[in-house]
């Protein structure tokens, strides 16, 4: 029997494993298939498949939707992004595309959304709109109010398991090189200082971006401050809280 399982790291996928299959780490032989690396909305992740002579007792079947399988299939299997088809392929899509239009003319503006990447349980959608500047609002805000109810529209579709992205001129992409060269702005001060610097209130998004930009900093931590959805990330060098 061949079973293949997914994690952030190699450690993480051999774990997922082992619990999956009521199995030892060392009762069973590791392939690795594929290793991915972070970037631009994507992240990094390790992919391997295990061996075994028979069905392991502890093997869980995987199930899933009609409308999950369709978006696997249109991701070719993999977690890598794809930026082509901006046409809907299934009817998960295209009601996505329809009811961020609706929204966006609710709220008195015109726009034409169509598809701007594929990923395995995660999909974007872009606004092309003469008032994107108005629809991005102070920090991505209105965007993110936007991401928000479509992602709570895909849940009712029963695709919980789908995160749905929304950009607009290329808003993400920008905020999120923006971002990474603010934390290792940030960490340099910290290091040089050895203090502490807090960050404005971000989205979890935001935050998690920092969190994962300066993980790998042996000397530099952080964490999140504050109540509600919009936290403070205070990066600090290690031993100065």
């Amino acid at each position: 029997m061949v079973y293949e399982f997914e994690g952030r790291t190699e450690k993480e996928a051999i774990d997922q494993a082992a619990e999956a299959l009521g199995l030892g780490k060392d009762d069973f032989d590791v392939e690795i298939l594929e290793v991915q690396r972070s970037g631009l909305f994507k992240k990094g992740y390790v992919k391997i498949r295990v061996h075994l002579n028979q069905p392991a007792s502890g093997a869980l079947e995987h199930t899933h939707t009609e409308e999950a399988d369709e978006l696997r299939a249109v991701s070719e299997g993999s977690s890598q992004t794809r930026f082509n088809d901006p046409e809907a392929k299934n009817d998960f899509e295209q009601k996505i595309i329809d009811f961020t239009e609706g929204i966006v003319q609710r709220m008195g503006y015109e726009g034409k959304v169509s598809v701007l990447f594929r990923e395995d349980r995660k999909i974007g959608f872009k606004i092309d709109s003469a008032y994107s500047s108005i629809l991005i609002g102070k920090k991505g805000k209105n965007l993110d109010a936007l991401q928000l109810l479509i992602n709570i529209y895909a849940g009712r579709l029963g695709q919980e398991d789908v995160r749905v992205i929304l950009d607009t001129e290329n808003y993400r992409i920008r905020r999120e090189e923006s971002l990474v060269r603010l934390a290792y702005t940030v960490a340099d001060r910290v290091r040089e200082n050895r203090g502490s610097v807090l960050l404005e209130p971000m989205n979890p998004f935001d935050r998690r971006l920092i969190h994962t930009t300066l993980n790998d900093i042996a000397d530099v931590e952080t964490k999140s401050e504050g109540d509600g959805l919009y936290k403070q990330v205070r990066v600090y060098y290690r031993g100065a809280h």
